[in-house]
């Protein structure tokens, strides 16, 4: 029997059991369409994480303490003379700034919200890249407790309604301060608003928390080629000031992209991974359809043999038949697969990533479960007895 004739025979059949045929593909559209979305989605997940991190730039770093759990920070960890001897000392690094976060509630003339105040200097906003849209940002000033605030633009609008801001007062945690500036509205990851900031001075976060510390550093050296150099000088620096060894640990915002593709890449391998399952689940539905059309057709493979047909024939006739059942739902599923992917992208308001490796890799895995689950079957029909299936009514 030649392909042709079997690929005819095969949709014959199909077209017979229209019901039947439609259900038997759906467990492997819904497998396929799984996997491409999943995939999909991920990778673009990835990428606008890669985005958002390349944003800020490759040569940004933070210097921090490696302490032990249980172990709180010191006062004399970080000071505001470290900074400058750095800066002094490490011609690689361009700005450095030291920065506390404090979780507090911000109050305004219409409504008080919870917020994370940044306590820093001006070199921060060059680190982290904000943007002052209106007013300025804190002024270079080691040790200066000024009572001023910089708003994000999202706090400004729920603390202050339609109300300019600046030059007007808020409090944090009940302490007053001045507005002098605001920033550029930012989004997180997905398009999803982060927590919203308010920078203040260093000095006067930590009169606001009644601690003495400085949680880490923060800069950004002169070019990605200087990077490691910065932090390895700033480090030695550090050591040698406080003199200590292994106190002091520093990561690059490269370091960090490196982690977090990890990190959803690992994410969407398990979840795909998870998806995949359906695709074995449609299969197993292909395997039990095509044993049902191997026990309703006994007599006609009786009437096959017994005119002659060879068992190879039996055989390559009922694979066909399992494979065009995968190839339909593969089909359908990369359509699916690929609209739902279009779909998710615009609802997350990034660019939709359709891998060709992974619809050709999703497209060959349905053949090859239409092959795998159906050969039982088929072997089954071509090792009938044609006198015994001919007595079958």
């Amino acid at each position: 029997m030649s392909l042709i004739e079997g690929l005819r025979l095969a949709l014959e059949s199909l077209w017979v059991n229209k019901m039947r045929s439609s259900l038997t593909i759906l467990g492997v559209v819904i497998g396929i369409a799984a996997v491409i979305t999943v995939v999909a989605v991920g990778q673009g997940g990835q990428a606008v994480l890669m985005a958002e991190l390349q944003k800020i730039g490759t040569n940004v770093f933070a210097i921090y303490v490696n302490w032990q759990e249980g172990e709180p920070l010191g006062e004399h960890d970080f000071t505001f003379q470290d900074i400058a001897v750095i800066k002094e000392l490490v011609p690689e690094i361009t700005y450095l700034a030291p920065t506390y976060y404090i979780p507090s509630v911000v109050r305004g003339p219409k409504d008080k919200k919870p917020a994370q105040v940044i306590g820093t200097e001006a070199d921060y906003a060059q680190v982290t890249n904000v943007k002052v849209v209106r007013g300025r940002f804190l002024s270079q000033g080691a040790g200066t407790t000024r009572a001023v605030a910089v708003l994000d633009q999202t706090l400004a609008g729920e603390i202050f309604g339609r109300l300019d801001p600046v030059g007007k007062r808020v409090t944090i945690n009940n302490r007053p301060a001045q507005v002098i500036g605001l920033t550029k509205e930012e989004s997180g990851f997905l398009g999803i608003q982060t927590s919203k900031r308010i920078y203040v001075p260093l000095s006067f976060a930590q009169d606001i928390s009644g601690q003495r510390v400085i949680q880490q550093m923060e800069g950004m050296a002169a070019n990605q080629e200087n990077i490691g150099a910065a932090m390895a000088k700033a480090i030695k620096v550090l050591e040698r000031r406080h003199n200590t060894k292994d106190r002091y640990k520093a990561i690059s915002l490269e370091e960090q992209m490196k982690i977090a593709g990890k990190i959803t890449g690992i994410i969407t391998l398990i979840i795909g991974a998870v998806a995949g399952i359906s695709l074995l689940v449609g299969g197993i539905g292909v395997m039990n359809i095509m044993l049902v059309s191997v026990t309703e057709r006994t007599r006609e493979i009786g009437i096959r043999l017994a005119l002659g047909a060879r068992r190879k024939d039996i055989l390559k006739q009922f694979l066909i038949e399992a494979v065009v059942l995968c190839l339909a739902g593969g089909l359908l599923g990369v359509v699916i697969g690929a609209g739902g992917s279009v779909l998710v992208a615009r609802l997350a308001k990034w660019p939709p990533l359709i891998s060709f490796g992974t619809v050709l890799i999703a497209f060959a895995f349905s053949v090859a479960i239409g092959i795998f689950f159906g050969l039982y079957p088929a072997g089954r029909a071509a090792k009938m007895n044609p006198i015994e299936a001919l007595r079958q009514e």
